[in-house]
C-alpha cells in the first residue's frame, strides 16, 4: 500500500507550534500553572463498545461497528479515514489471517500498518501503551486498538454441527505481524496432572486467600458472593454490559441448574462469561491530529503511564499462591510515573476473570474491597459485563475514559491480566495532560528479584496441603480434587485425586492442613490431619 508523507515513518514530521491549553488541575484539586502541550502528545479520543445479543455477526463486523461508535464519541467520522494503524487483540472465535485489513476496509481506512496479538488478556493495555509511545515519537498519528468475539454465536452453531459463513482470507494475505506473544500457560508440573484450566487454578488461589484470612469455607463463600454482587450492580448500570441483572449474594453463591458448581468455591456466576458476542474499539491520535480534525478538548483523555511485568509463569514456583508481585510493583510504578497517589484515583477497573484475581489485585494495590465511593470495576466485570477472551480490557479502558470525560480532572486506573494471574499491564488515564508526557516502563527486573519456590515436576512421598480445589462435573457432582502441597523440605508439588474419600476429606477440612502421600504419577491420597503444620506463606 502506498502511504502519504504524513504516514511515512521515515518522513520528518513538521509539527505545529506548541500550544497552550490553559490551566490544568493538580490531583489535590489545586490549579497548576498554564502548561504547553507537545503536539505529539497521545490522546484517547473515542471508545466504542458493542454487545450483539441477536448474534450472527462476525467479529470483524462487530469491531467495525465499535470503531464507528468510537468515532462518533470523538465527534469526528473523518478520524476513521485518517487511521494509519489498526491493531487488534487475538480473536478466538474465527481464524483470520489479518483481521485489521478487513476492519480497515469496512470503515474506509487505508492503514500503513496492521497488527495482531497472541492470546493474552493484558493485550489491549499493552497495545495502547505501544500506540502512545509511537505517537509521542512521531512514528504514528492515528491508531485503532480493538478486538471482538462472536463466541456465543460460534458455540450455538457448533451445537448444530454448523460452521459460520464468515470471511475467509485467502492464503495470499500474509498473516499480520504478531505484536504481543502468547503468554505461556501450562508448566510441566501443571500439565502432567491436567491442571491447566484457569477455571481450576484461580479457585486454588482463592483457597489460599481463605486460609490466609482464617475463614471457614462458608464465611469465605459469602464474602465472595458479596463482592460479586457488587460487581453485578455496576453491570446493571452499564448500558454496554452483557448481563444487566443485579444479583444478590445468595443468587451468586447458591448452586442451581443455572448456576452449577465449577470448582470450589466458585459457582458458574463467579466465572468469566465468554459466551458473548462483543467488541470494543479505542481511537488514539496525537494532539495535533485531534486538533486538525476538530475533535473537541472535552473528548480528550490522556494516557499518563503504562507498566508491564509478569510473575513466574509456573504456578508452582510462586512464592505465595495468594499474591501477585507484578500487580504490586507495576501498580506502584504506574502511580509514580503519573505523579499521583492511590487516593487521587477516582475510577478503578481491576481485571475480574475470577474473584481471586480481584481480591489479590486489590490487596496488592492497597484498595478496599467494599468502598461504595470507588467500586473495583467500571464495567461490572467479566462475569456480568462480559468476558470476550483477550479483549475485555478494551471495554474497561473505554468505560474508564467515558467516566473521565463526564467528570473531568479525575484519574482512572486499569489493570489487565494474562494467564494465571501471570502477566500484568497497569494503565493510568486522566483528562488532564501528563506533566512529563506519557511514560511507559517494564518492571520485570524488580519482579525477578522476588524469591521463588522450588517446584517439583515429579515427587513421591509425604507432603502437607497448602491449598486445594474440588472440580465438579456438569451434573454438579465432585469429579476430582487438585491441591498444592509442600514437601518436608519446603518444595511445592501439585497433585490430583479422583478418589471420593480424598475429595470428602479435603472438603471437610477447614484449616487446609492435611497430610497427604503423593505418588510419582502426580496423584495423592489423604493420610491424615496435619493441623498447625501448613506451609502458608506471606511473601
Amino acid at each position: 500500500m502506498s502511504s502519504s508523507p504524513r504516514n511515512d515513518p521515515r518522513a520528518t514530521y513538521s509539527a505545529p507550534p506548541r500550544r497552550s491549553y490553559g490551566a490544568c488541575r493538580a490531583p489535590s484539586g489545586d490549579t497548576l500553572p498554564t502548561m504547553t502541550l507537545d503536539p505529539r502528545t497521545p490522546v484517547l479520543v473515542g471508545g466504542g463498545q458493542v454487545s450483539e445479543h441477536d448474534g450472527g455477526i462476525e467479529p470483524v463486523d462487530l469491531i467495525a461497528e465499535a470503531a464507528r461508535a468510537a468515532a462518533a464519541e470523538a465527534g469526528s467520522p473523518r478520524l476513521l479515514e485518517t487511521l494509519d494503524t489498526v491493531w487488534l487483540s487475538r480473536i478466538l472465535s474465527w481464524p483470520y489471517r489479518d483481521p485489521g485489513l478487513l476492519v480497515a476496509h469496512r470503515i474506509g481506512a487505508v492503514p500503513r500498518h496492521t497488527g495482531y496479538s497472541g492470546t493474552a488478556g493484558s493485550v489491549p493495555q499493552v497495545l495502547l501503551a505501544r500506540a502512545a509511545d509511537d505517537i509521542a515519537a512521531g512514528r504514528r498519528d492515528a491508531v485503532l486498538v480493538g478486538g471482538a468475539e462472536s463466541w456465543r454465536t460460534l458455540m450455538k452453531l457448533r451445537a448444530q454441527d454448523r460452521t459460520p459463513e464468515w470471511t475467509v482470507q485467502p492464503e495470499a494475505i500474509a498473516p499480520a505481524e504478531n505484536l504481543v506473544p502468547d503468554v505461556p500457560m501450562g508448566a510441566e508440573a501443571e500439565k502432567r496432572i491436567g491442571f491447566t484450566r484457569p477455571a481450576h487454578i484461580y479457585p486454588l488461589f482463592d483457597d489460599a486467600l481463605r486460609l490466609r484470612l482464617g475463614r471457614t469455607r462458608s464465611v469465605h463463600r459469602d464474602a465472595l458472593g458479596r463482592l460479586w454482587s457488587r460487581m453485578s450492580r455496576v453491570a446493571a448500570e452499564n448500558p454496554h454490559a452483557w448481563s444487566r441483572e443485579a444479583l444478590s449474594t445468595q443468587q451468586i453463591t447458591t448452586p442451581s441448574r443455572e448456576n452449577r458448581m465449577i470448582a470450589s468455591p466458585y459457582t458458574k456466576r463467579m466465572n468469566s462469561n465468554n459466551m458473548v458476542d462483543q467488541a470494543a474499539a479505542l481511537l488514539m491520535c496525537s494532539a495535533a491530529t485531534a486538533d486538525a480534525l476538530g475533535i473537541g478538548r472535552d473528548r480528550w483523555v490522556f494516557p499518563h503511564a503504562s507498566v508491564e511485568g509478569h510473575d513466574t509463569y509456573a504456578v508452582a514456583e510462586r512464592p505465595a499462591l495468594d499474591r501477585c508481585h507484578a500487580i504490586r510493583i507495576g501498580g506502584q510504578r504506574a502511580l509514580e510515573l503519573s505523579g499521583v497517589g492511590l487516593d487521587d484515583i477516582a475510577y478503578v477497573d481491576l481485571y475480574s476473570c475470577f474473584p481471586s484475581a480481584v481480591q489479590i489485585a486489590a490487596r496488592e494495590l492497597g484498595l478496599p474491597l467494599d468502598d461504595p465511593a470507588r467500586p473495583l470495576t467500571v464495567t461490572g466485570g467479566l462475569s456480568f459485563a462480559g468476558g470476550p477472551w483477550c479483549n475485555y480490557s478494551a471495554h474497561a479502558v473505554a468505560s474508564i475514559a467515558g467516566r473521565l470525560r463526564d467528570n473531568p480532572g479525575n484519574y482512572g486506573l486499569v489493570t489487565a491480566n494474562s494467564g494465571y494471574l501471570t502477566k500484568q499491564a497497569v494503565g493510568v488515564y486522566s483528562t488532564e495532560p501528563p506533566a512529563s508526557g506519557f511514560r511507559r516502563a517494564d518492571v520485570q527486573a524488580e519482579i525477578d528479584r522476588v524469591p521463588t519456590v522450588r517446584a517439583l515436576d515429579t515427587y513421591a512421598g509425604p507432603a502437607t496441603t497448602e491449598a486445594s480445589t474440588v472440580v465438579y462435573d456438569r451434573s454438579g457432582e465432585p469429579e476430582r480434587a487438585f491441591l498444592a502441597a509442600r514437601t518436608p523440605a519446603g518444595e511445592r508439588v501439585l497433585a490430583v485425586s479422583r478418589d471420593d474419600a480424598d475429595i470428602d476429606a479435603l472438603q471437610s477440612c477447614e484449616d487446609g492442613a492435611m497430610a497427604v502421600d503423593v505418588a510419582a504419577d502426580g496423584t495423592f491420597h489423604v493420610s491424615g490431619s496435619a493441623a498447625g503444620e501448613g506451609f502458608i506463606t506471606t511473601v
